[in-house]
């Protein structure tokens, strides 16, 4: 029974060697210490900095009215009351509007053809209006194409209500067959509509993936670069080493992020004001499988780091790859199957998708379980490659040496 306690406490001891030694390389790493603290401390500053404004205003929008009748005019007169847009040039031509669109002076064209007027005065004509959007920004794109179609709508409905009354309907009788059905619009999980509430919940998940992903393949590199195999302790088999040096190099990366995660998941929507009705015990919870697998993935990536350079090409590459195969910022649907199903193996797939749930939609944990048991299953599934290729690393490394 001394023997077992004794060599119980063995295990603790090196597992804490390990931990000690590997935080001791992280903040002695004045590269790693930026990325690790710094760059996930400052990056979401930077981008609610970027997208502060979530919606804009007065954008520039360019007129070519060929119709030149009170019916497009009043349709203008409606859309100039929208404050998202700004009826700023009136032209005569349609090349004279994209000649301003190309120069960036205005980021929209609304285009009404000689026979709108007539064709509105027709009981069966159908009159066309054409819209041209700058989609060199979604955000343009967006506010000049949703309160264009708002205008229509109420256009339409006003002209219905004409025609009617012009086939002898009465005007009460007339209102009831195009009045809409009663309904109250509640902005659920984005109340400001803007783009920064819909994209920072997921970049702050990103940020926390990527860091990670980058110290640790950096620490990799740096050992590669100084040939040498961390922790093998000396005197004793590897297959009896290698767990504890795995957990101790995770627990020295966790308790890091851990307090990060809570900083940037818990703290900063608040701080933000971005949508953030989850239970911050259940977003805790959530963080704790997240943050492993994030580790184990990172670790067993860095086995094929060969210097310290080499992680920023692998996080350059893949930072919107992972973006856009979880289905946050394309939606899943259109993306190719290979792909979807390579997202699954990606920790951040299931972590952007379950703080999203859970923060701004208000699910409970036990409502985002699928994501939450993912996650622990990546987290076993990573660390036990992570010992295998730590095994096999220091195999090759010990026999390497003993080569030379």
């Amino acid at each position: 029974m001394k023997h077992f306690f004794s060599l119980q406490w063995l295990r603790i001891k090196e597992t804490g060697i390990v931990f000690t030694d590997e935080l001791k390389r992280i903040f002695r790493d004045p590269g790693v210490l930026v990325i690790f603290i710094v760059a996930t401390l400052v990056y979401p500053f930077l981008y609610k900095a970027i997208y502060w404004n979530e919606q804009i205003k007065d954008i520039p929008v360019a007129v070519v009215d060929c119709s030149q009748s009170p019916e497009s005019r009043e349709f203008l007169h409606r859309w100039a009351a929208a404050p998202d847009v700004k009826l700023s040039c009136y032209c005569t031509s349609m090349a004279e509007a994209e000649h301003l669109l190309r120069d960036q002076k205005v980021h929209g064209i609304i285009y009404f053809p000689h026979d709108y007027a007539a064709q509105l005065a027709d009981p069966f004509g159908q009159a066309h209006i054409s819209l041209y959007c700058d989609m060199s920004s979604f955000l343009y794109m967006k506010a000049i194409y949703l309160s264009a179609n708002q205008v229509m709508l109420e256009s339409m409905r006003n002209i219905q209500i004409d025609r009617y009354e012009q086939m002898g309907m009465d005007q009460e009788f007339a209102w009831s067959l195009v009045q809409d059905a009663p309904y109250t619009e509640t902005a659920l999980f984005s109340p400001t509509g803007g783009y920064g509430s819909f994209l920072i919940p997921a970049v702050l998940v990103l940020i926390l993936h990527q860091t990670l992903f980058f110290g640790i393949c950096m620490l990799g590199g740096t050992a590669r670069e100084e040939n040498k195999q961390l922790y093998i302790m000396p005197g004793r088999r590897r297959s009896y080493s290698v767990l504890r040096i795995t957990i101790g190099r995770a627990a020295a990366y966790f308790i890091i992020y851990f307090a990060l995660a809570a900083i940037l998941l818990v703290a900063l929507p608040r701080l933000f004001d971005i949508p953030h009705v989850g239970r911050p015990e259940d977003l805790l919870r959530f963080i704790v499988p997240y943050i492993l697998a994030t580790i184990f993935f990172s670790m067993c990536v860095s086995v094929t780091i060969r210097n310290r350079e080499s992680g920023m090409v692998l996080l350059i590459s893949s930072s919107l790859i992972f973006l856009f195969m979880a289905g946050i910022s394309w939606p899943k649907e259109m993306i190719p199957d290979a792909w979807r199903y390579l997202s699954w193996f990606i920790p951040y797939t299931w972590g952007a998708h379950g703080f999203i749930h859970m923060s701004s939609m208000g699910a409970s944990l036990w409502t985002t379980r699928t994501e939450y048991i993912a996650l622990w299953i990546l987290s076993g599934g990573y660390f036990l490659i992570a010992c295998i290729l730590l095994f096999v690393t220091g195999w090759w490394h010990e026999r390497k040496t003993g080569m030379d």
